[in-house]
């Protein structure tokens, strides 16, 4: 077998694009021969996989898979390129393999669950021609008795998943417990809940929000100490709004989510407990590209 040297290597990759443990693998494959080894990375789709890692991926899905009778459930937020790819079959279908794998093999980070995904994404990428990045996830396996629900708005535009506790699993199954899940996961879609109580909060936000809430005071012409009282009543304020359990229930502002659990769980005579959620908007924070055709074609013919 030839000697694969890394100026080999370097230059298969300066060649196809593609990444250099793939030119690596390439040139091992074809004892060392470029033009097989290149033939070998387009029929793999990896060239085209590389040349198109570069795009902006800020379209895409949030994508849940609950299993194991609610008890396990994940959510996953996987990016494409465009729209239209994002509601094709295919993309789709590798949500579903990406939201399978992570329940099953359980990863530990973004890293690990691509390579636990191996070429997956890469072939992905080649077949269906945009750059495609799985961008996120979370996983809730219950502990006891409880369950994990799932709920994907606007097809795949946000998607919230709740891990909640219960007293037992006959209170877990049961259908105002069911219902109440759907009720919660719907407040946290619309209402962006952040945080479960306030006691989840970092201190370093609450601090920043006192600067903030006592600015607001002073600027409104009270003097310092008035200010600084004010900043009490106004945090807690602060609290409803990102705090799940003291947020108003959208169905009925004269009652807390918190005091929504409680009525639920007096009604199945047994206790329970949000005890986390996440909530993934597609693409939040992903800084699109804004594409300026004009100026486009402007500057490919000299005149900009």
């Amino acid at each position: 077998m030839a000697e694969i040297t890394a100026k080999m290597v370097a230059d298969l990759r300066a060649r196809t694009g593609a990444g250099m443990m793939d030119c690596k693998k390439a040139l091992m494959e074809n004892d060392g021969d470029f033009d097989k080894a290149t033939d070998w990375l387009r029929e793999k789709g990896l060239a085209a996989a590389a040349k198109k890692a570069g795009r902006i991926a800020a379209d895409g899905r949030v994508h849940a898979v609950v299993r194991e009778n609610a008890l396990l459930g994940t959510l996953v937020e996987v990016n494409s390129e465009t729209d239209f790819v994002a509601k094709g079959e295919q993309f789709q279908a590798l949500c579903n393999t990406v939201a399978e794998t992570i329940l099953t093999k359980n990863p530990a980070n973004i890293e690990a669950l691509n390579e636990q995904l191996g070429d997956t994404i890469k072939q992905a990428v080649a077949t269906i021609g945009e750059n495609i990045q799985v961008r996120r996830f979370t996983r809730y396996e219950v502990e006891g008795a409880g369950r994990v629900h799932a709920y994907i708005h606007g097809d795949g535009r946000v998607g919230v998943l709740i891990n909640l506790a219960a007293s037992s699993a006959e209170v877990a199954n049961h259908e105002e417990v069911k219902h109440l899940c759907h009720e919660l996961a719907l407040q946290i879609a619309s209402m962006k809940a952040r945080y479960v109580v306030p006691a989840e909060v970092p201190a370093a936000e609450i601090e920043h929000e006192k600067e903030i809430l006592k600015a607001q005071a002073i600027n409104e012409g009270k003097k310092p100490e008035i200010a600084e009282k004010m900043v009490a009543g106004r945090i807690q304020k602060y609290y409803k709004e990102v705090c799940l359990l003291e947020q108003e229930w959208v169905k009925d502002s004269a009652k807390t989510i918190g005091a929504l659990v409680k009525e639920v769980a007096g009604k199945v005579g047994g206790e329970l407990t949000v005890k986390a959620f996440a909530r993934y908007e597609k693409g939040e924070g992903i800084e699109k590209r804004s594409d300026d055709f004009a100026a486009e074609v402007a500057k490919a013919a000299g005149t900009n």
